[in-house]
């Protein structure tokens, strides 16, 4: 009999672990990119909102922190003051004189979470949440207890690590995206199981553009077998029901699919080719189910940037080539200037701009060649204080590349201008 693959048993192992009853969930789980400021009332407020507005009982679990008392007090302060009861919940392996299996068995502290409208779970190490609430992949009462919230139609909301346990498969400790990019993909370590909410079909990430880690979504993506996956910003959040989501606070998420991507088995590194990227923002809507993206009411109000149209008429007249793709932001940059440049195509490379002794491969980099295609749109808008674009279904390939060291050298004086006069 043929042995499945690693990477193929981790899903599999996620799917059998996740509670049955997570296909049947009616919740609402909103995915925070991490970073979240306390004065982001749209945010704090649709939080509380979607738990069923003032009076709304949260039970906040500052698990993954690293203290977890402080964490929690704001957490607490920043729901009640949008109408919520929030009360902490003491379950955390970095809580002093605590006795965390206690806690995690409480029937008073059961009843609490039981009771709620909404779950909270703070950032800090993702791999925390999971380990506590799911030891050795046996749900604990209180993980339960949690769902139950979730499966009568309740919030689950997570900021950065409470963000990632969303997935069924968790990124769980991939700090470096390009060193994922080079293959540093080993389960339990960079990835593991999560604990599901979103269910089985999508893959979040979160801290997205801020820290480049388009680099590490898209090689998990590959390994673990996902069509979709969306990464979302700082300071920002996606509310997800079902199969729509929309997208709030300061930015905006980047979905990605994998349907018609494929890859070059013969090449010794990472490579993709036809992946569909779209870059969603505050305000936009999107089905996944149906694949249709529904732009905030402040984009439509614009003209559209149909590169297939005959009244196109882009802004930029040129390509310029990016030095760091996984670069602050830069992937969105990127498309943006794509989608209303007269160019039909745009290319960057990601490398290690210096050598680190742990790099077995430091002289090899990816390049990232965006192009136009069938279906690619945008939109812009000044009405949110900048020049904001929503950009749908640009291709990506990323094809690893070696990088020439040193990348370059001093320009020598010519013989006649150095000759003495």
């Amino acid at each position: 009999m043929k042995r499945l693959p690693a990477r193929l048993l981790l899903l599999l192992l996620a799917l059998l672990l996740a509670p049955r009853a997570a296909a049947l969930a009616q919740g609402t789980a909103i995915i925070i990119g991490g970073a979240l400021k306390y004065d982001n009332e749209v945010v704090w407020q649709r939080i509380v909102d979607e738990a069923g507005g003032r009076g709304a009982r949260f039970a906040v679990f500052a698990t993954a922190a690293a203290n977890p008392e402080r964490s929690a007090g704001q957490i607490v302060a920043a729901l009640n003051r949008h109408g919520a009861r929030a009360e902490a919940i003491p379950v955390a392996p970095r809580l002093a004189g605590v006795d965390l299996q206690r806690q995690l068995d409480d029937p008073a502290l059961l009843a609490k979470v039981e009771a709620a409208q909404g779950v909270y779970f703070s950032g800090g190490a993702q791999a925390l949440i999971v380990d506590t609430l799911r030891p050795a992949g046996r749900p604990t009462p209180m993980l339960e207890a949690i769902w139950s919230v979730y499966r009568r139609g309740g919030v689950v909301a997570g900021s950065s690590a409470g963000a990632a346990v969303m997935s069924t498969t968790m990124i769980r400790d991939a700090r470096d995206p390009l060193q994922v990019m080079k293959g540093r993909l080993r389960e339990g370590l960079e990835i593991a199981p999560g604990l599901g909410f979103v269910g089985a079909g999508l893959l979040v990430d979160q801290h997205f553009l801020k820290r480049g880690r388009i680099g590490r979504l898209l090689p998990v993506m590959q390994a673990a077998g996902y069509r979709l996956g969306l990464g979302i910003e700082e300071n920002s959040a996606v509310v997800l029901r079902g199969e729509a989501f929309e997208v709030i606070g300061a930015k905006g998420a980047l979905l990605v699919d994998l349907s018609q991507a494929r890859s070059d088995a013969g090449l010794a590194a990472f490579n993709l080719r036809g992946a569909l990227l779209s870059y969603l923002d505050r305000g936009d809507r999107h089905d996944l189910k149906s694949g249709v993206t529904t732009p905030s009411a402040a984009k439509l109000r614009e003209p559209r940037l149909d590169p297939a149209a005959a009244d196109y008429r882009p802004y930029h007249d040129d390509a310029p080539f990016y030095l760091d793709m996984l670069g602050d932001t830069t992937i969105v940059n990127a498309m943006a200037h794509l989608i209303d440049s007269a160019a039909s195509e745009l290319r960057g490379v990601a490398f290690a701009g210096r050598r680190d002794p742990a790099d077995a491969q430091p002289d090899l980099g990816f390049e990232f060649r965006l192009y136009k295609g069938e279906g690619s749109l945008g939109w812009s808008t000044g009405a949110f204080g900048g020049e904001d674009y929503t950009v749908l279904k640009l291709r990506l390939d990323v094809q690893p590349v070696r990088i020439q060291r040193p990348f370059y050298l001093p320009l020598a004086a010519s013989t006649a201008a150095s000759a003495p006069r």
